[in-house]
């Protein structure tokens, strides 16, 4: 009697959390809806209504996936309800799993409260590849930690490998939607593979790793073969922002390169001083031509090339003042509605979005660390150094790792100094609190018979119990 009444009041406090999910992820819905739009956004949308070509300035899988999205639903919001789905889908898996394997109500509504915080909540519904790929690394801590669950249980083999393929399609699509997310999502990687198999073999790790390339490679191959994204060059952003701020106007104006490029980085060099800005001089300060970085890219990367080697300690200078904006002047915490456009798109309910707006921005003046890089490395580097030894010692020094990755990846390449660059370490740095913090007392799962979970073949030796897992 007393297992049937633990067993009837674990069901009823998973209803529970399936039913606060669901009203949240409604409300994130009518929020956002149809969902927010920055210029980014909205030409991604133009690309999936085939009202433009398909580039790869921006991830074309976005895109590719809108594009299924509006011809399956006949509506643009249908980006915005996959977002919701996902994040708060991936809250209420990993809820769950804390209270089945802790027995802690309040961790486990913690933990499904994350979506409820102003820094995560801040972009929820912002249809960016920074909150795709947050999403995804997400849904597939989700996946691990149910792979936690039922590593020392007597499963088939066919429900640990359909978890793997789950996590990895999740991890694969981060990868694909934001390119740096490559190093984020390894440790994740990691994670979801010991918690399905307790000390997997050197074949169990070969076919997961396959299943990671394959779920990589064959999507990114069919896209480049059947949807032919058109070739924008977009990584000379990069190379153009350190050849004007490194390099001096004399030098740029005595540059190898045509006249008219050289005329053009001189003039963006002068712009860029002249208005402070820091980064980004594509869009702040270079005079575009028609075809974009196309037609300069070549150029701009055999320059970079030749001078870098050169002027090395005033790039480390420049990279190092520029990451240094970001961990402790992270701008642009909030992106309000949607952006002024002629497609006649607007905000659903502009009041809602008015309250999310004094609520976030609110929470910028008044705790502004939340939304500050230099925090959420802080307490990456502290995850992944001091996971403790309870329950959750592994995912919570893989989130570390992941978050700390993915914000000092920015080093080389960072464009801007925008917090949605900090948003996957501010969400995997809160979700590994409070899986430090309800692992606490709560022992890690103990070791099943010898030979089960293991990924490895049982020998007839072993005892029939043991075989039988």
């Amino acid at each position: 009697m007393g297992q049937m009444g633990w067993m009837s009041r674990t069901r009823h406090w998973n209803r529970v959390l399936a039913g606060a999910a669901a009203v949240c992820c409604l409300a994130t819905i009518l929020v956002f809806a149809p969902g927010f739009l920055s210029p980014d956004s909205l030409d991604q949308l133009r690309q999936a209504e085939g009202k433009k070509p398909l580039t790869d300035w921006h991830p074309p899988v976005l895109s590719l996936v809108w594009r299924a999205l509006i011809a399956v639903t006949g509506t643009l919001t249908a980006m915005l309800v996959v977002q919701a789905l996902v994040l708060w889908g991936a809250l209420w898996v990993l809820a769950r799993c804390v209270a089945d394997l802790t027995g802690r109500r309040g961790a486990s509504l913690a933990v499904l409260g994350i979506g409820l915080a102003p820094y995560v909540l801040t972009f929820a519904g912002v249809v960016w590849k920074d909150v795709h790929a947050a999403q995804a690394l997400l849904a597939a801590c989700a996946v691990a930690l149910t792979g936690l669950r039922i590593r020392d249980r007597d499963v088939r083999p066919a429900v640990r490998w359909g978890l793997l393929w789950l996590g990895v399609l999740f991890l694969a699509y981060a990868m694909l939607v934001r390119k740096n997310a490559f190093v984020a999502a390894l440790p994740v990687f990691v994670l979801l593979v010991l918690t399905l198999w307790r000390g997997p073999g050197r074949g169990t790790w070969v076919r997961c790793t396959a299943a990671l390339a394959a779920a990589l490679v064959v999507p990114a191959a069919a896209i480049s073969l059947f949807a032919r994204p058109l070739q924008t060059e977009q990584g000379a952003q990069i190379m153009l922002d350190d050849l004007v701020h490194v390099l001096r106007v004399d030098e740029l104006r005595s540059a190898d390169v045509s006249p008219a490029l050289r005329d053009r980085l001189v003039a963006s060099a002068r712009e860029c001083e002249r208005i402070g800005a820091l980064s980004d001089a594509y869009w702040a300060c270079y005079a575009r031509p028609a075809d974009g970085l196309r037609g300069d890219a070549g150029e701009i990367t055999s320059l970079w090339l030749r001078e870098m080697g050169g002027h090395l300690p005033q790039y480390v200078q420049y990279r190092l003042r520029l990451f240094a904006t970001l961990l402790f002047e992270t701008g642009y915490p909030y992106k309000a509605g949607i952006t002024r456009n002629d497609l006649r798109i607007e905000v659903a309910h502009p009041r809602l979005e008015d309250m999310l707006g004094s609520y976030v921005k609110g929470m910028v003046a008044d705790l502004p660390w939340l939304f500050r890089g230099w925090f959420w490395l802080a307490v990456a580097l502290v995850l992944a150094v001091r996971p403790g030894r309870g329950a959750f010692a592994a995912p919570v020094r893989a989130l570390g790792v992941s978050a700390a990755a993915y914000i000092l990846g920015y080093l080389p390449i960072m464009p801007a100094t925008d917090y949605r660059y900090v948003y996957w370490p501010a969400v995997a740095g809160t979700l590994g609190l409070l899986l430090l913090w309800a692992g606490r007392g709560a022992p890690p799962p103990r070791p099943a018979a010898r030979g089960a979970a293991t990924g490895r073949p049982v020998t007839e030796h072993q005892p029939a119990d043991a075989a039988g897992q």
